[in-house]
């Protein structure tokens, strides 16, 4: 976190991501334990936040990430969203961690990579009244559909309409498929998310990621984001502090 926020960040996303109580107890854990690490993770952020504030000045913020069902399987369905579970599983599943993490004190949720609009309106009901401010991101393809099938026209007026959502967009998505999902989500009138990977594809089978080596954040396409309603632009999956730093550079 202290690494990408000395190389310009504004917010950093907690290693939240895949910490759950379903997969602790999975692998020989506890759901105890799982708590604890999603305590920690807003903790770690908290304090890289504070130590580069304290040295620079500004604010930075951290948010929690709220990663999907598929996430917590580690087979890569959080890619299609095919997981053979009800919306009542997927909302159950969520309010337990939203729980603990909001618990913790983040600015913000960062509800990210949902492959569909089941899960999406999943999460949204698994939110309480009052909290911090939540963006919710999916992995999109190209044609501004999810990476699920989902029209993201269709689908952002109904996630924009929750009152704790203050911005939508996409996550872990190829750079070139980022415009498309932009111009789909900007009718919601939020401000748009496009923080993409580093241009790869998830081998399931290998469980890494394989690079194509394009650069998530080439300046001219952040312009362009810019330009199509982006305000909360990042980096995903293979993207570094020095992509950022690159990325800086660019918007500012």
């Amino acid at each position: 976190h202290e690494a990408f926020f000395r190389a310009g960040a504004d917010v950093a996303v907690t290693g939240s991501y895949q910490v759950s109580a379903d997969g602790f107890v999975r692998a020989g854990r506890t759901a105890a334990d799982a708590a604890t690490a999603l305590r920690r993770s807003v903790r770690l952020a908290r304090e890289a936040a504070d130590r580069v504030a304290g040295d620079v000045g500004g604010e930075r913020l951290v948010a929690a990430s709220v990663g999907p069902y598929g996430a917590v399987l580690a087979d890569g369905s959080e890619y299609h969203g095919r997981y053979g579970r009800t919306a009542a599983d997927l909302t159950a599943f969520h309010r337990r961690r939203i729980e603990v993490l909001e618990d913790a004190g983040p600015d913000l949720l960062a509800v990210e990579t949902l492959p569909t609009a089941v899960e999406a309106l999943a999460v949204l009901d698994a939110l309480g009244a009052d909290g911090p401010p939540v963006w919710v991101s999916f992995t999109a393809v190209a044609g501004g559909r999810t990476a699920g099938g989902d029209d993201l026209g269709a689908l952002g007026p109904l996630v924009a309409a929750h009152p704790r959502v203050a911005a939508v967009g996409v996550n872990c998505t190829a750079a070139y498929d980022v415009a498309a999902a932009l111009d789909a989500l900007a009718p919601t009138g939020l401000p748009l998310v496009a923080c993409p990977n580093a241009g790869g594809e998830w081998d399931a089978a290998a469980r890494r990621w394989r690079y194509a080596g394009l650069g998530a954040v080439a300046g001219g396409l952040v312009a362009d984001w810019i330009d199509r309603g982006a305000r909360l632009v990042g980096g995903c999956c293979g993207v570094g502090p020095a992509d950022i730093a690159g990325l800086v550079t660019a918007v500012r």
